[in-house]
């Protein structure tokens, strides 16, 4: 999910007020403004009786782990104060969070230097556009040098351990392969190109501990990846892995042991999961370190000495932590810590200390430490909920139902709040991806809904879905994307059959793939829903291949098949929700940033312009600052406001309206 951040001066703007003219004169309400930097299309306007109902769900904010000092026992960390996420400093556990960044765009990372600590390095886009930059901040001084060429997009990246190098991916080159980069950061003038490689997917992983080699992760798709080793001195590449007709295998964190011997790494090479496993680069040998377990460890960290590796498992959606003692093997669940969802795992130079993030429905991310001597748990930040307490919101319940293929499909169900009494109106939230998985964490503005409007929410991990096995990450690729959809319908068959649940009142939303799938069931099952919205979503899964960025195109392939294929190419259209926009006979509400480098906008207002002449009731939101979803605080407060609007317009009135419970006669 997308960071969002406080408020800005720009934020005065959209609270300036204006009279609602189209009103009755009886009920006029004050409204928001729509400010310059939103295009809207038929969204009525939004009286600050809607705003004053929701803002108080608004006032969140969650921290991310970036790194330790490598001296001091201080980390940065990612979170908003103004408008968008920046770097802040913390040098104790709940101390007071010092903001180091200012700038309107999000910032994202924040690593010092691993030795001196005198400077860190961080990334940032403009308006979204994911062309990510690197600059580097001077502690002293405050001053901020761009270390990349300002143009290009610009990823991944690890530290050499002495800190004398920087190594990252760049398109520089020609737009779309993403080649290797070296530079000194304290001299950018340094930067060289060391190795040009072929395809978008190329990231550098880690340094070796004699800073002699890198160690580079070259991704076809989530099902298929290889490893390779470069060297620092020539750019050689060598490949550790080879292409066998039938044997994909995916590769994720890799880390080099000590010695220059082998690597750490996890990989579902010869398993259903990603296991934590040792690769022997003598002999190519791997040896799984975690095959007892049977879900994915989807991210680990090893000690700088080491001695000990970090590593979370993802079961079932809940995460948990564990430590291993690298000599003997022998691995063991952290205690008493909060449960959710774990992540951003990251040793200090002492070997000792452990920083980690955690969230849950009613914890929105916040960071801890652990003393692996003492196993004392220490919390550095504690997030804000707003006015709003987090005891209140709705812990998740894992569902499970067969879909068509008798094939187990599973979600999480949050119930709204025991007032409401009586059959609930029902939002059904897809994930993104398609290789996401909704996971039980914290809501944040869509606790509003559960709280205040009295609807359930359902997220489902439909197949594609990641968490489940590779086998069930497959499933959907290519001509099985119907699938994928049947799953849906299946899940409004498990709600048809609640007590608790009216389906005659159901929403479909999502985001990215999740918007591809609200656009897709709007057309496949019109006559199931009541209403949708589409966020930064494809409405034509050709139209978005051909338009998409160059350097993420031949990934997207895979899991979508070729378009440039005549039968895929027929396959693809016969689907496409942009083709069958007959079909669209309920309220749709469409949103969009004006940037966004992988869903272009184009995708958006065809799906918009079809659906005009159709007559169904479509609004359109979108911000000509933003990307791949809003992340800037006064956007993502308007679309949560527009949307509140559309949910009970179009959902809270709808079907089974006569079934409304006496709880919700105070809304």
């Amino acid at each position: 999910m997308s960071v969002t951040n406080a408020k800005t001066i720009a934020l005065s703007i959209m609270y300036s007020l204006l009279i609602c003219a189209s009103l009755p004169v009886e009920a006029k309400d004050e409204c928001l403004a729509n400010a310059d930097n939103l295009i809207v299309e038929g969204v009525p306007p939004v009286p600050l009786s809607v705003v004053n109902g929701c803002e108080k769900y608004t006032h969140f904010r969650h921290a991310v782990v970036s790194g330790w000092h490598p001296k001091r026992k201080e980390m940065l960390i990612n979170t908003r104060f103004s408008d968008t996420q920046q770097v802040h400093l913390l040098k104790m556990p709940m101390g007071a969070r010092t903001q180091l960044t200012f700038y309107p765009d999000r910032v994202v990372g924040g690593v010092f230097q691993p030795i001196v600590g005198d400077y860190f390095l961080f990334k940032k886009d403009k308006g979204g556009d994911e062309f990510f930059q690197v600059y580097r901040y001077d502690t002293d001084t405050r001053d901020v040098r761009l270390i990349t060429d300002g143009k290009s997009r610009n990823t991944s990246g690890r530290f050499s351990k002495d800190g004398k190098f920087y190594a990252y991916n760049s398109s520089r080159r020609d737009g779309k392969n993403n080649d290797i980069y070296l530079v000194d950061p304290r001299d950018p003038k340094s930067d060289k190109l060391l190795a040009q490689v072929k395809g978008e997917g190329w990231s550098v992983s880690d340094v070796s501990y004699d800073g002699r080699t890198l160690a580079a992760n070259e991704e076809v798709s989530i099902n298929e990846s290889y490893l390779w080793l470069v060297d620092v001195a020539t750019g050689k590449l060598t490949a550790l892995t080879q292409r066998k007709p039938g044997e994909q295998a995916s590769y994720q964190s890799i880390r080099f042991a000590p010695n220059g011997k082998g690597l750490y790494v996890t990989t579902d090479r010869d398993a259903e999961y990603q296991t934590l496993c040792y690769l022997d680069l003598a002999t190519r040998k791997l040896k799984p370190l975690t095959a007892d377990i049977k879900w994915d460890v989807q991210e680990f960290e090893l000690s700088h000495d080491g001695k000990m590796i970090a590593f979370a498992v993802n079961e079932d959606g809940f995460g948990k932590l564990y430590l291993m003692d690298t000599a003997t093997g022998k691995y063991w669940a952290v205690k008493d810590i909060p449960k959710g969802e774990v992540s951003g795992l990251d040793w200090h130079n002492n070997c000792r200390d452990l920083a980690f993030q955690v969230q849950s429905a009613r914890m929105p991310n916040d960071v801890f430490s652990l003393d692996t001597k003492t196993n004392k748990v220490d919390r550095w930040t504690e997030c804000e909920t707003g006015p709003v307490a987090a005891a209140n919101f709705s812990e998740p319940e894992l569902i499970k139902w067969k879909t068509f293929d008798e094939k187990e499909i599973s979600g999480f169900y949050y119930k709204p709040d025991a007032r409401f009494t009586g059959p609930r109106p029902v939002i059904v939230v897809i994930h993104g991806g398609p290789e996401g998985q909704a996971r039980p964490g914290y809501l944040g503005r869509l606790n509003y809904y559960l709280n205040e409007l009295g609807v359930a929410l359902i997220f489902p991990n439909v197949r594609g879905s990641s968490g489940y096995g590779k086998k069930f990450l497959k499933l959907d690729n290519g001509f099985n994307r119907v699938d994928s959809y049947k799953d849906i319908n299946a899940l409004f068959d498990w709600i048809g059959r609640r007590k608790d649940l009216d389906f005659t009142r159901l929403m479909v939303t999502g985001g990215s793939y999740g918007g591809h799938m609200t656009l897709a069931i709007s057309t496949f099952y019109p006559e199931r829903i009541t209403c949708a919205v589409d966020v930064v979503g494809m409405s034509n899964l050709v139209t978005f291949l051909e338009h998409t960025q160059e350097y993420r195109r031949d990934l997207r392939r895979v899991e979508y098949g070729d378009e440039r294929d005549l039968k895929m190419r027929e396959f693809l259209q016969s689907i496409a929700p942009l083709n069958k926009v007959e079909k669209i006979t309920k309220p749709l509400f469409v949103v969009q940033g004006e940037n966004d480098p992988r869903v272009p906008a184009s995708e958006a207002r065809q799906i918009v312009e079809a659906t005009k002449k159709s007559g169904v009731p479509i609004w359109y939101l979108s911000a000509k600052d933003e990307g791949h979803g809003f992340a800037k605080k006064k956007n993502s407060d308007f679309q949560f406001y527009s949307t509140v609007m559309f949910v009970q317009k179009y959902l809270l009135n709808a079907g089974g309206a006569s079934k409304e419970a006496s709880g919700n006669s105070s809304h």
